[in-house]
Parts: structure tokens; C-alpha cells; sequence
């Protein structure tokens, strides 16, 4: 077994630097694979179809967000039995968590396969884009295994330290989906977006499990699966995965919203969703990290060292994210020009990031206290903490707001008010678990 990253005794603010930016370079290129479906889309077929698009993106959000929220959940009890040095339970939790893995993805999409048309009815999708928006779909979900196991394969490997492999995965998917794009979505339209995405998932898929084999970081053995570990997989992967989907839940719902408003709302919107992608993926990734390094932490009784990483994934950060947002507010409506030629857009773009705009530095903060507690082993905690901000605070007063005349500036308004919640209420949780966990850890000791 291949320990690649000490967090416990290394250098932390090189070990810091040495995962997060790999994993915030895959992350760019993730964006830049979901915004190539746009731009082609955008510019090739126009303002409907990008508005289709839009209607289907909280589906596609979910599905992600699940993804990657129960495999972060794996990396939690993956991570401390790293950090503990446990050799056994490490391979056991791989090989329980992968034929877990298998069997939800499968299920996943055999599911909604069936209940796509509701769904869609259910999102308020307008007339003019629901054919589109279910053949998008309905092609898009048969790659969702693939989807789910990239995420799984990059979780095992980030809680051994190793990030590198999100970057060669993400760049090979990015050029693969940049290239078959234009081809497939003049042959078929926007349906062909999607079968440009399920190959070059799939592709890329094929490269992960190549990439495994040769590197040999770790082995499946089916002799080490063990029913014991299906519990607390699935109690550390269900919190967690929700809590990635609410952020997602909420976006359905804003976009039922925002569908009120028009074409030239929705395609705004979704614009702004993938604008955003940049302020907001920093941030997501300093959440994945600092769950890997508290949680090594946490198994090595380090709770000093957590404090030390948190501190300085919190000045990268908001820093980072000051400057991003910055660029994004003052360009923001020649950025809407590059997805959509529609100056109702634009202008709808440019208000949304001048009200919001420093709401993804408080994000940053959120997701950063969120990822330690995470570490901690309390993702009910998290979850929590998103339901607050998320379901209790944004969408009722998002709808209220719209309800009483201020219209779409009232949604965003919203959006901007959960964020100063969420700010607060992410660093008083954090604050206080890491404080009782090392309480507990001296105890013991």
C-alpha cells in the first residue's frame, strides 16, 4: 500500500499546496468540460436550445452532486484508516465501497430512465424545450456508472494524497468532449451533446481503470469485502451526499422560479450557473481536501495540525476567491456574450453577479469549515448546516421575495442573504466540533 502524502508531520502548508492545487486544476477542467456543452450549444444552435439546456442542468447537478458527495463519504473512513496506518481496513472499505458504488450508480439510472418525463414536468420545463431537454437526458444518464466511478476512483485516491490522477482524467475527458461536440450536435442537435458527453465519460472511464492497473496504488481483493463496513458507508455516504445535493435541489428550484420570467431569464440563469462554476469549484475543492487532511489528522490524534491546515485553507481561499469574483462582476456581460448574442441576457447576467458578487468569498469559508467537519466524521453536522442556508433560508425567501413584486432580483437577493447564513453558521459548527472532538481525543488519550 502506497502512502503517498503525510499530512500528520509533513510541511503543511506544502502538503496543502501539493493536493489542492492538482485537485483545483481538475476542477477547471471540469468546468471547462461542462462549459464546452454550452458554447457549442450556445453558439451553434442558439437561445432555445441553451435555455433547454439550462432546464436540464438541476438533474444533471443532482446526479453529479450525489456522485460526489458519497464518495467523499467514502474517503471520511477511507482517510482515517489512512491516517491510523490500518492496512486491513483499508482494503476492506475499497473493495466494500466499490461494489457498493457499482450497485447504486446502476440503480440510479435505471430509475430515472423511468421517471424522466415526470421529473421534467415536475421542474416546470417550458414547452418550447421539454422534447429537447428529455432527449438530452434520456442519452446523458446511460453514462452515469462512469460518471459515478471517476468520482469514486478520484475519492479513494485523494485520501492516499494522491491528486494528480483527477488531473490527467479531466484533461483527457475535456479534450475529448471539446472535440466530439460540434461534430455530434450537427448530426443530431442537442441530443448529440449528450452522446459526445457518454463517450468521452466512458472513455475516460477505460483510461481510469488503465491508469489503476499500471500504477498499482491499490488492489481489489473480494476476499476483503466485508458486510460490516456497509453501514457506516452508507451512514457517512448519505449525509454526505446529500449535502453536495442540496445545492443542486436548490438550483431546480430557482430555475422553476426563473422559468417565470422567460426564455431570456432561464438562458440567463444558465449562464450564470456555469460562470459561477469558476467561484464556486475552488472552494469545493478545498472542501474535498480538508476532509482528506482533518481526516488523517483526526486518525493520527493530531487535532493541532487540522487547526493549522484549516487556518491556511482559509487565507488561500478567500484570497483566491476575493480576486475571481472581482474579474467575473466587472466582466460579466461580456462573459454572457461568449455563451448566448443576447443583450436581455446579459444585462440579466451582469445584475445577478453585481448582488452576489461577494457571496463566493463567504462560500469559500462555508466550504471550508464544512470539509474539516466532514474530516471529523460529522457530515450530519454539515448536512445540517445546508439545510439551513439552502431549504430553510434560501428557496422560502427566494419564493417570497419574487412573490412580493421584486422579481428576479429578488431571487438573487435571496441567494446572497443564505450565503452570509451560511458563512456564519459553517464556521460556529466548525469552530466547535473540531474544539470537542480534540476534547475527546485528549481524553482517550
Amino acid at each position: 500500500m502506497n502512502y503517498k502524502m503525510d499530512f500528520i508531520s509533513g510541511d503543511t502548508k506544502k502538503c496543502l499546496l501539493a493536493v489542492s492545487l492538482p485537485m483545483m486544476v481538475a476542477m477547471f477542467l471540469n468546468m471547462a468540460y461542462n462549459l464546452v456543452d454550452s458554447l457549442w450549444i450556445g453558439n451553434l444552435m442558439g437561445e432555445t436550445a441553451y435555455a433547454a439546456l439550462t432546464n436540464s442542468t438541476p438533474l444533471i447537478l443532482i446526479l453529479n452532486s450525489i456522485a460526489m458527495g458519497a464518495t467523499n463519504g467514502i474517503s471520511i473512513l477511507l482517510s482515517q484508516a489512512v491516517g491510523a496506518k490500518d492496512k486491513k481496513n483499508v482494503e476492506s472499505i475499497v473493495m466494500t465501497s466499490f461494489l457498493s458504488s457499482v450497485i447504486l450508480a446502476v440503480s440510479i439510472t435505471v430509475l430515472l430512465e423511468l421517471l424522466l418525463r415526470p421529473i421534467l414536468l415536475l421542474l416546470q420545463t417550458p414547452q418550447e424545450t421539454y422534447q429537447m431537454a428529455y432527449d438530452y437526458l434520456s442519452v446523458y444518464l446511460l453514462g452515469y456508472l462512469a460518471v459515478y466511478l471517476y468520482c469514486y476512483f478520484t475519492a479513494v485516491l485523494r485520501s492516499f494524497g494522491n491528486t494528480t490522477f483527477q488531473v490527467i482524467a479531466m484533461l483527457i475527458c475535456t479534450v475529448l468532449n471539446a472535440v466530439l461536440d460540434p461534430l455530434f450536435i450537427r448530426w443530431t442537435g442537442l441530443k448529440g451533446a449528450a452522446i459526445a458527453t457518454l463517450l468521452s465519460q466512458t472513455l475516460c472511464l477505460v483510461f481510469s481503470l488503465i491508469y489503476l492497473w499500471r500504477k498499482k496504488l491499490f488492489e481489489f481483493h473480494f476476499s476483503a469485502f466485508q458486510k460490516k463496513w456497509i453501514v457506516p458507508l452508507f451512514a457517512k455516504g448519505i449525509p454526505s451526499a446529500f449535502q453536495q445535493s442540496i445545492p443542486a435541489i436548490s438550483t431546480s428550484f430557482l430555475t422553476s422560479l426563473v422559468s417565470g420570467y422567460g426564455i431570456s431569464a432561464i438562458a440567463a440563469y444558465g449562464i450564470t450557473g456555469k460562470l459561477e462554476t469558476i467561484l464556486f469549484y475552488p472552494a469545493m475543492a478545498l472542501n474535498m481536501v480538508l476532509t482528506t487532511i482533518v481526516g488523517q489528522c483526526v486518525g493520527g490524534k493530531r487535532y493541532d495540525r487540522a487547526k493549522e491546515y484549516i487556518r491556511l485553507a482559509l487565507i488561500y481561499g478567500c484570497i483566491l476567491l476575493a480576486v475571481l469574483s472581482g474579474v467575473i462582476v466587472i466582466f460579466a456581460r461580456q462573459l454572457s456574450g461568449v455563451f448566448v448574442n443576447s443583450d436581455a441576457a446579459a444585462d440579466i447576467v451582469r445584475t445577478y453577479f453585481m448582488i452576489i458578487g461577494v457571496g463566493y468569498v463567504l462560500n469559500t469559508v462555508t466550504n471550508c469549515f464544512l470539509g474539516a467537519v466532514n474530516g471529523l466524521g460529522r457530515p450530519g453536522k454539515s448536512l445540517l448546516c445546508m439545510v439551513l442556508y439552502y431549504l430553510i433560508i434560501r428557496m422560502p425567501l427566494a419564493w417570497l421575495l419574487s412573490s412580493l413584486g421584486l422579481g428576479l432580483n429578488g431571487i438573487w437577493s435571496a441567494v446572497l442573504v443564505s450565503h452570509v447564513v451560511a458563512a456564519v453558521a459553517a464556521g460556529l459548527i466548525g469552530i466547535y466540533e473540531l474544539r470537542t472532538q480534540q476534547k475527546i481525543g485528549i481524553n482517550k488519550g
